[in-house]
């Protein structure tokens, strides 16, 4: 049996898009015959101290010598050195769901280190996997990654039953992520107290604890704006819970800086909801051409505009909901991508 070492960066559970791709991929790796260990190789990247990186290094050398190791990007682009000598002995298989440097509301030193440490590290791996097409753009354009280094293997999809809607008077939006500055719910909370005249409310769906102070931002703009009573803050909720949330929705709405891929966006359009998203990163590459609006990143008032557009119409919501519904049976299959991920590993060898 061919055998794996997939290195994650602290808890293989935790709650975010990208530790669920691992999650999902580990999965169907060994369902292609893979032998898969998940390595923890500690909870401190992307910003490791010297132990953390002395102790990710001696759970990496430990692994026996031509063993594939895939390192999750959340830690390989704070690890070049390490990465340099374990590519010495070992197929390395870097995974980027999106670069470092791009996390919204970092200070620029800090994302100008992240480029030129991504940048050492990606230099030293054999094969690069990208979640997306636009993630491999621009590893290619700004990360110096050859073209024929770079697997694409985006997140898969299921089948799933088309949204039933909330089948009351005021539309049901849904936001799915982490309170982080990435995902501008601060942008979300302007945009709303646009449109307050119109029936709707809100749930969001993701950790709080991640940022607590963007969290606390985002409590003192609801009640700044008086939308307190009508976005409802779920925290990190079950995937059970998820599934009823979408399922329940009329609208998904996720205003994000950047998207290395977007899997909330691709999960709404595989329940038939129409999607407002914005113009950055994969969000284009992940909602199809009429399923949903995409505004420019930032902009409040295109933010206000795509929502009053659909909450006003009904209609409207229906029109792109059946875009949507189309579109989903074209999402690729968590097989799809694992075979293509497979690839990537089999090129490293």
């Amino acid at each position: 049996m061919k055998r794996l070492v997939f290195a994650v960066p602290g808890d293989l559970a935790t709650p975010t898009g990208g530790y669920a791709y691992d999650r999902r991929m580990i999965a169907e790796l060994i369902g292609l015959g893979w032998s898969v260990e998940a390595a923890d190789i500690g909870s401190a990247f992307p910003r490791p101290d010297a132990r953390a990186l002395a102790d990710a290094r001696e759970r990496l050398v430990a692994v026996p010598k031509g063993t594939p190791i895939v390192v999750d990007g959340l830690a390989f682009g704070a690890m070049p050195e390490i990465a340099a000598e374990i590519a010495a002995e070992h197929p390395l298989i870097a995974l980027v769901h999106h670069p470092l440097a791009l996390e919204s509301g970092i200070p620029a030193e800090e994302a100008a280190a992240f480029h030129r440490s991504e940048r050492a590290a990606l230099a030293a791996a054999r094969q690069v996997i990208a979640s997306s097409p636009s993630v491999a753009r621009r590893l290619a354009t700004d990360y110096a990654v050859a073209a024929d280094r770079i697997t694409v293997a985006c997140p898969g999809s299921e089948p799933r039953p088309p949204a039933r809607g909330s089948r009351e008077g005021s539309a049901a939006l849904l936001s799915v992520g982490s309170i982080v500055p990435r995902k501008g719910f601060d942008v979300l909370a302007a945009a709303l107290a646009e449109v307050k005249e119109l029936p709707w409310r809100l749930t969001i769906a993701g950790d709080p604890s991640r940022s607590p102070a963007t969290t606390a931002a985002l409590e003192a703009d609801l009640r700044r704006h008086d939308l307190a009573g009508r976005v409802a803050l779920a925290g990190a909720v079950t995937d059970e819970r998820l599934l009823t949330l979408y399922a329940e929705a009329d609208l998904f709405v996720l205003p994000s800086r950047f998207e290395g891929y977007g899997m909330a966006f691709a999960e709404a359009v595989a329940h038939g909801l129409p999607v407002i998203g914005t113009t950055a990163g994969a969000i284009p590459d992940t909602v199809p051409d009429g399923a949903g609006l995409l505004v420019p990143p930032d902009d409040s008032a295109a933010l206000a505009g795509a929502l009053r557009r659909f909450l006003a119409d009904p209609d409207e919501r229906q029109r792109f909901a059946a875009a949507a519904r189309e579109a989903a049976v074209r999402l690729p299959t968590w097989r799809q991508s694992a075979e293509a991920f497979a690839r990537a590993i089999e090129a490293a060898r």
